[in-house]
């Protein structure tokens, strides 16, 4: 087995000097006065109308969000950092944030052809992709079916196939509802798009396709070379052992895994806030995009 990088932040740097409100503070703090300008727009792709921010100037870097969610409420506290160095190109999905629903199924291939043909819109031939839980599962469909336009790839909290998280999850997910949705998830959305039924129908949509959850197969998972790095916390739903598992079988890739649960480490919205290790997590992201491809 390949070595695995673990991104140990020692506790007492992590835990000390402030409690968890001064670390939500500063993050909302860095996250005001860092926050880059931006151009935004609407794409026509594949019958979808996709909406796209852009951040910053360099390497393109596009962001795709989890489920349920926006740009803003899962990259909001990495992005100023992301697009200092990097044209991050921030997506919302098929019937997620500014992007209506249309009446077609919704998968993470359909996610990930999606995202291709907004890159050539853009007239990007290839950039590098960071996706966090369902935004993850979408970019290993981009890096399977699009291995030309990959550079490097970034999956966070994810797995490659239903067993890989834990039965928790699954139990959670088997009798869901609306009311159990974050409210933070629906107040970004209402703030977007005030219609409840869209609302309503994003919920059910991303329910039933993970309900559905179709495995990608262990000869699909090696055939991704894209430098990858795989990021997962310490009780994330993402079982470590799967985790270490997708690092094994992906051949140009590390594994970092990070003290807190689903998000923690980039202060997705509905977690605690910790900006130690939100700016801990988001320099080692930045770091392993600028290291020289290896040969």
């Amino acid at each position: 087995m390949k070595a695995i990088t673990i991104l140990s932040i020692i506790t007492g740097l992590i835990f000390s000097n402030c409690n968890s409100s001064n670390h939500q503070k500063t993050a909302t703090q860095t996250n005001k006065e860092s926050k880059p300008k931006s151009s935004n727009g609407y794409a026509s792709v594949n019958g979808l109308k996709m909406y796209y921010e852009i951040y910053g100037e360099g390497t393109p870097l596009v962001l795709i969000h989890g489920g349920g969610s926006t740009i803003q409420t899962t990259f909001g506290r990495v992005l100023p950092e992301l697009s200092r160095n990097n044209k991050v190109i921030a997506v919302e999905m098929q019937a997620h944030g500014h992007t209506a629903d249309i009446d077609r199924p919704l998968s993470f291939e359909q996610d990930a052809d999606d995202i291709a043909m907004l890159l050539k819109t853009l007239n990007i031939k290839k950039a590098n992709l960071f996706g966090f839980s369902n935004g993850a599962s979408t970019t290993l469909q981009f890096a399977i079916r699009h291995p030309v336009m990959t550079g490097k790839i970034i999956v966070a909290s994810t797995f490659y196939k239903k067993s890989g998280a834990h039965d928790w999850f699954w139990a959670m997910m088997s009798k869901p509802t609306f009311e159990g949705m974050p409210r933070l998830y629906k107040e970004a959305f209402s703030k977007i798009n005030p219609d409840t039924s869209a609302l309503h129908r994003m919920y059910e949509r991303d329910v039933a396709r993970m309900q559905s959850f179709p495995d990608i197969s262990e000869q699909q998972i090696k055939s991704i070379k894209a430098p990858s790095l795989i990021i997962i916390g310490d009780r994330d739903v993402v079982k470590t052992r799967h985790a270490v598992e997708m690092q094994d079988f992906i051949q140009n890739s590390r594994l970092a895994i990070i003290p807190g649960g689903h998000g923690d480490y980039i202060g997705e919205i509905s977690t605690p806030q910790n900006s130690t290790i939100i700016a801990a997590t988001a320099s080692m992201i930045n770091s392993f995009l600028n290291e020289p491809a290896a040969k």
